[in-house]
């Protein structure tokens, strides 16, 4: 950790004195936003009696953090390039903190609902340029340690969400969850104001066009899915399903012909960043299932409490708060695509040895298994993450960073809609609503899932590991 702060004469980036808190505000910050993407998911039955509504209704409590961060990470990574990645990261903090002590004080679903988009969009704004200012942070020479930083945090923060939700909830009520933020935000904000670098922006306006089709986009895709769980006629997902095909369409002529483009399409000409994207998103698909999947196995099938089932998630952040920073570093000096399908290979191994438990499974036997899912994933992202931005050139830094953190975004919401689809249409989703015993085989049969995309994942990292060293 001490060599993030050297300073060497060629170095670009801040001085080591400066990085020392800046990192500190990035983790902060990072932190907060993605465990309120997981944190929230264990508390929805007691928020549903508590506010008294359906439980099915409060599942939104949770869809719509994710989908305002789906629908707006391509805007606000471009909105970073235009007035500066300093700024953007400061007003995300602003709406998230401010949103999150709206949250604490919901009366109704409705207002909760409208919160958590609103803190959904301070998320994606923050999450959106964090590893461009990560580049403006620290020196090229260091950018694959301090990406492997930014991997640790991100993948501890989302891991250990569920259990973080479970311990608090065993001592606190449900706006604490949300209370904590304000504090943390504060300081966050102060300290922010003081270390992060300047940056004025290329200036210019932003693609306000673009933001809407990249929006609509997303938001529609996600959406269909989602309803794919639904037994009527799916019309409503076909026309959510042609809404989006017509979005992206409209968004890729759009982006083609403006000169200032909201996303700009030429960094898909590298082939490294193209399946460094693909990669990311189908392991992110992979992890979404799981993630999911898990709480129904350990508490429908296994009949373990909430705490207990949250608990047994630990093993995942601790396997990756060992690995990430070690395979940041070695990215600096080894083959990136290497690495990464390494850590590929090992997370689809826990993924299958997951999907493989029995009926009568012991902790001891889910916690080594979940701890070689974490072992996998923290080897894979912070090589996949440095390739990513390194085959971007620097002043598209803000546009790459948008585009890593929607692989991940997107790639969770996929797959928390699959899981939704998986258990609709074996029949389970309806009883798991009103019994607390679930049919184990529908739970394995979405870890396979989950297995398929990080093979996926694993083959499309392989075939580039033949074009170079990164």
């Amino acid at each position: 950790m001490s060599n993030l702060f050297g300073d060497l004469p060629e170095d670009d980036g801040l001085p080591g004195a400066a990085r020392r808190v800046a990192i500190i505000v990035m983790v902060l910050g990072t932190s907060m936003t993605v465990l309120d993407s997981s944190i929230v998911n264990v508390a929805l039955p007691m928020i549903a009696r508590s506010l008294q509504v359906d439980p099915a209704a409060a599942v939104w409590i949770a869809n719509a953090y994710i989908l305002a961060g789906a629908m707006t990470m391509v805007a606000f990574a471009s909105l970073g390039e235009v007035i500066g990645f300093r700024r953007v990261y400061m007003g995300g903090i602003l709406i998230f903190t401010l949103a999150s002590l709206g949250c604490a004080l919901s009366p109704s679903l409705a207002i909760l609902s409208g919160m958590r988009f609103l803190q959904g969009m301070g998320g994606a704004a923050t999450m959106s340029i964090g590893p461009a200012l990560y580049r403006n942070i620290f020196p090229t020479r260091l950018l694959g340690a301090a990406l492997g930083i930014n991997a640790l945090v991100v993948a501890f923060s989302a891991a250990a969400g569920p259990a973080i939700g479970g311990l608090m909830l065993s001592v606190l009520s449900w706006p604490w969850l949300f209370a904590v933020n304000v504090p943390i935000g504060i300081v966050t904000l102060l300290l922010a104001r003081r270390v992060l670098p300047r940056d004025p922006g290329r200036g210019g306006k932003l693609d306000a066009i673009g933001a809407l089709l990249s929006a609509l986009a997303l938001g529609s895709i996600v959406m269909a899915v989602d309803g794919l769980t639904s037994h009527g006629s799916w019309s409503k997902e076909l026309l959510l399903g042609a809404i989006a095909l017509a979005s992206v369409i409209l968004f890729i002529i759009r982006q083609r012909r403006y000169s200032a483009p909201l996303l700009p399409l030429d960094m898909f000409a590298s082939q490294r960043f193209s399946m460094a994207v693909a990669t990311s998103t189908c392991s992110f698909v992979g992890q979404g299932i799981a993630f999911i999947a898990l709480p129904f196995l350990f508490q429908g099938a296994y009949g373990f409490s909430p705490l207990l089932s949250a608990a047994l998630f630990t093993p995942w952040p601790v396997a990756i708060a060992i690995t990430a920073p070690i395979a940041g570093r070695l990215a600096d000096r080894h083959s990136a695509s290497l690495l990464s399908t390494c850590g590929l290979l090992v997370l689809t191994l826990g993924l299958i040895l997951l999907a493989l438990l029995g009926q009568h499974a012991s902790v001891p036997d889910i916690l080594w298994r979940a701890f070689v899912c974490g072992l996998g994933f923290g080897f894979f992202q912070s090589p996949n993450n440095r390739e990513m931005l390194s085959n971007a050139p620097r002043a598209r830094s803000g546009a790459a960073s948008g585009v890593l953190a929607i692989a991940r975004t997107f790639g969770q919401s996929l797959g928390a809609a699959l899981v939704a689809v998986v258990l609709a249409a074996t029949g389970i989703a309806q009883a798991a609503a009103d019994t607390a015993h679930i049919d184990a085989s529908a739970v394995h049969m979405s870890l396979w899932l989950a297995a398929s995309a990080t093979l996926l994942a694993t083959i499309i990292s392989g075939l580039r590991i033949k074009h170079g060293r990164n």
